[in-house]
């Protein structure tokens, strides 16, 4: 006997009343993508659950990948049996043996097909002298068992699953808009990304690219963060801004300690123009309060003063180690700690404004024009489109991840 599906179990997705089919097919279809590297894996939709068939693929390695899909809550090992007692006894059982180290559990059987002639505590308690008679220093726990063996008794079948692993819990991706994320090649960025894709938002990149300051390594590093992204996302456009020119303009012409406020204004002014193009409706940023100069609370109001677009900050409250840790649980701070600098880090002044005045900016702004660089880096920007790699299976050892 072995696992022959994987129960989905979700967590706000069913409180969407009427909408919640729209999150349902759209978590489904992001599951059919993430599963394409097992190709004999299915997804099944009932009325109020989500299974993953597995027709003879690793149920580990399945159950893996199924914990990177935002919009799941949990998910449980299950095995589908007829509605026989003598075969319901052996699954329970199997169940039970599987949760290794237990030494306490619970049935808790649910009979939603009234039909069945035994009755949910007439089967609570059949199941559990099964599991007691053919085991050993095992007793029951029916407030906190080690492992609750869940039965349900549905009328196609009935459904037998033991542990719950966590799942990246959250919405499915692409379920509530759209976002242009400031990618860097920092720690910072890829999470930000990452926490505003579990909030169900497909992610769009944007980074930042001066040649010859900055080397062909970073931006492949930043490459590799928008690829590793995808594990999430499913899919990441990049689109890479040419800003050496501006760079230099503002390095030559801005004061010094707002050469940086000014920076920033200048890209969130470019990231405006090309959401606009891509009909996408907020930016996000990996700022954290108070982290560097340009990220105090003054920096922000300066920096934001150029654009009426909402920007998300996932990141504004997060103490750095937070989100290092973030960065090494969803696989980025690796790439990220490369020793290749992008174009914020090249051009840093030595003494930039901690607490600029965005009057003071648009003044400064107002002596040069940019208009023309603005809309140069936007029409010459080139734009990548990422897929998940799908090819092969994970060789990671299986572990919960969230």
């Amino acid at each position: 006997m072995e696992f022959d599906q994987i129960m989905v179990r979700y967590g706000e997705m069913a409180l969407k009343g009427k909408n919640r089919h729209k999150f349902e097919q759209k978590l489904q279809s992001n599951l059919a993508h993430k599963l394409k590297k097992f190709p004999l894996a299915k997804v099944k939709k009932t009325r109020d659950r989500m299974y993953i068939l597995l027709n003879g693929e690793d149920p580990y390695e399945v159950m893996q990948t199924c914990q990177e899909v935002f919009g799941i809550q949990s998910l449980s090992f299950a095995l589908r049996t007829e509605q026989d007692e003598g075969k319901i006894r052996e699954a329970a059982l199997f169940a039970f043996h599987d949760a290794k180290q237990a030494s306490t559990f619970k049935i808790s059987a649910k009979r939603t097909d009234k039909t069945f002639p035994i009755k949910s505590q007439e089967m609570n308690q059949l199941l559990g002298a099964h599991i007691l008679k053919n085991t050993s220093n095992v007793t029951v726990d029916v407030h906190q068992p080690d492992v609750e063996i869940v039965v349900e008794i549905r009328q196609d079948a009935v459904y037998v699953t033991s542990k719950k692993y966590p799942g990246a819990g959250g919405l499915p991706v692409g379920t509530t808009g759209k976002t242009l994320l400031l990618l860097s090649g920092g720690i910072d960025s890829p999470v930000a990304g990452y926490l505003a894709m579990k909030r169900g938002v497909e992610v769009e990149a944007i980074h930042f690219h001066s040649p010859p300051y900055t080397s062909e390594r970073a931006r492949q590093k930043v490459m590799d963060l928008a690829q590793e992204m995808t594990r999430f996302g499913i899919k990441m456009k990049v689109h890479i801004i040419p800003f050496t020119k501006i760079q230099q303009k503002i390095h030559q012409e801005m004061p010094e300690g707002y050469s940086m406020t000014i920076m920033r204004r200048m890209m969130l002014r470019i990231s405006e123009a090309v959401a606009k193009e891509q009909d996408i409706l907020s930016m996000t940023t990996g700022e954290s309060l108070g982290q560097v100069a340009s990220q105090t609370m003054e920096s922000m109001s300066a920096i934001n003063d150029v654009t009426n677009y909402p920007v998300i900050r996932p990141l504004v409250a997060m103490d750095k180690l937070d989100i290092i840790s973030i960065s090494q649980k969803i696989g980025t701070y690796d790439i990220s700690i490369r020793p290749y600098e992008d174009c914020c880090t090249v051009f840093v002044p030595k003494a930039p404004k901690t607490r600029p005045k965005k009057e003071k900016a648009r003044e400064y702004e107002s002596a040069v024009d940019f208009s023309e660089d603005i809309k140069e880096a936007v029409e010459q920007r080139e734009l990548i489109e990422l897929k998940l790699q799908t090819e092969l299976k994970s060789e990671n050892e299986f572990e919960d991840l969230f």
